[in-house]
């Protein structure tokens, strides 16, 4: 089967590269992109995919590619769900800002007027506005807190109350960082105004009116839907199927599952003033407020060798290209990847729904699709991020090996392996529990990850080589903190595509 694999994916390389210099960028989408598409599931090794495009009102294009789970026959259609991740977000801002149309709130209303109960490092957050929630300015780094927050079996209460004992690393609105659970707190002032979850609003009040009838808005519902894709990862350099993550304590941030036939037309109404037909679904006020910019978030630049700001508006990204102005978001959860972005002047619109987390296929194709629109020269930004990508996958192998060969001399530790074992607490997580496992190995069991585990084999002296159950939490090394010949702590470093920042977990006496 790899054999096979692999002879398929040159013949597409050696088609791909004659085609290419005769290619007519103006008949590309015509002509060319199903092509297109389907050489890069190989090359990706996407398992499944699903690809909208919207133009002047219609549907150029809605296809789903490939299968929905690795192994297995069924094939992906366009009614397959997906997880959209934090192509969420821009669900939750228009909520919001429909609330604000109907003269239900003001998002310029202070947060506490609706959750007295929020705080930011441990005070009343008096000066925080629902505006703040929905352009990530509180002042956290990007994904800070995440690995308490996501993926674990905390309530939303309880991830506002430990947002609340996060300390900031930037003075209030001085700088962009994304920050998850602030959506989440946004969504949660839904249910204080209408007396309607953040989930049943959205169904009664864009899904149903938009005939998004596939859609929903919980993880907790993907698993029971009967036409759904399966999330992949690479294991090991192997793509696998994994389980779905259960992110309910923040789905306004990234809980919504969706299929491609339903997300056209969330597209479709955006990009109508929120009309379908002469239907006004969504206020065209609300749009357009989440539309405008609320902080920079940085400079981008593209590979036709512009630079532009990067901006945010409200659940939104926005950038200018080539005289285009673009809002966009993407969203990524284990085992998916997907992106949105709308040109409004142009009434283009470009969905992209994938079922695995590693690959940047998602991405190279929006731009693929918008630079042929704008009739820009072909660049093949597929294997551009391609080679990019698996350069960097080299590099981790890499260093992983290094790692592995280290575990393999058998290295002891610097003291018995029941001196690390017992339990530990981290003021804003909460506690772990380390036990003895075969030989010199310890293995790691979390409050609120009750079905993530982590292996830990020495490395010599204190420092343990660290696999997570849950691939999508990476590699590390964890080192034990000694003080006065004894055990006092440990650093927990998940993978940045969930926390960027260590965890100082204190061993209890």
């Amino acid at each position: 089967m790899k054999k096979i694999l692999v002879s398929v994916v040159g013949l597409f390389s050696c088609v791909m590269v004659s085609y290419a210099q005769r290619i007519d960028r103006s008949k590309f989408i015509k002509d060319s992109l199903d092509f297109y598409i389907n050489r890069a599931l190989t090359n990706w090794r996407i398992p499944g995919a699903a690809v909208c495009i919207v133009k002047d009102g219609k549907i150029v294009l809605m296809k789903a590619y490939g299968i929905k789970e690795l192994g297995l026959p069924a094939q992906v259609d366009i009614n397959s769900l997906f997880m959209i991740g934090s192509n969420t977000k821009a669900f939750t801002a228009t909520a919001l800002a429909m609330l604000q149309t109907n003269k239900q709130l003001s998002l310029d209303d202070k947060v506490n007027k609706y959750l007295p109960q929020f705080k930011l490092e441990g005070k009343p957050a008096d000066q925080v506005l629902i505006r703040d929630l929905l352009c990530h300015r509180l002042g956290f780094q990007t994904f800070q807190g995440d690995f308490t927050f996501y993926n674990t079996n905390l309530s939303r209460a309880d991830v506002i109350k430990r947002l609340g004992m996060l300390k900031t690393v930037y003075p209030f609105r001085t700088k962009w960082g994304y920050t998850n659970a602030a959506f989440l707190t946004a969504g949660e002032i839904i249910p204080v105004v209408t007396g309607k979850s953040w989930e049943v609003y959205l169904k009664e009040n864009i899904f149903a009116p938009l005939g998004m009838t596939n859609t929903v808005a919980l993880s907790a519902d993907m698993p029971k839907s009967l036409n759904r894709t399966v999330p992949h990862t690479l294991i090991d350099g192997r793509l696998s199927p994994i389980p779905y993550c259960q992110i309910d304590g923040l789905a306004p941030a990234g809980g919504i599952s969706s299929s491609i036939n339903d997300m056209s037309k969330w597209v479709l109404a955006l990009l109508s003033d929120g009309k379908v037909g002469q239907r006004q679904v969504i206020p065209a006020a609300a749009i357009n407020v989440t539309r405008e910019a609320q902080d920079i978030m940085g400079r981008v630049k593209h590979l036709n060798g512009e630079t532009n700001y990067e901006l945010y508006g409200l659940g939104w990204m926005i950038q200018d290209y080539s005289g285009h102005h673009l809002i966009m978001h993407d969203g990524g959860v284990n085992g998916y990847l997907s992106s949105v972005t709308l040109v409004p002047q142009d009434h283009l619109g470009i969905v992209i729904l994938t079922n695995t987390d590693q690959n940047n296929f998602f991405e190279a194709l929006r731009w693929e699709i918008m630079d042929a629109y704008f009739k820009m020269q072909y660049r093949d930004y597929s294997d551009t991020y391609l080679a990019e990508f698996k350069n960097d996958a080299a590099v981790e192998q890499v260093a992983d090996k290094k790692l592995r060969d280290s575990v393999a001399l058998n290295l002891k530790p610097a003291f018995p392996p029941s001196s690390y074992t017992g339990k530990y607490t981290n003021d804003l997580y909460g506690s772990m529990t380390i036990t003895q496992g075969e030989n010199n190995d310890l293995e790691i069991r979390f409050e609120h990850h009750p079905k993530m585990y982590i292996h830990l084999q020495p490395l010599g002296g204190n420092r343990f080589y660290a696999t997570f159950s849950d691939p999508t939490l990476g590699k590390a090394v964890f080192p034990f903190i000694v003080k006065n010949g004894s055990v006092k702590g440990i650093r927990v470093k998940v993978a940045d595509f969930v926390e960027r920042d260590a965890y100082d977990f204190t061993k209890a006496p």
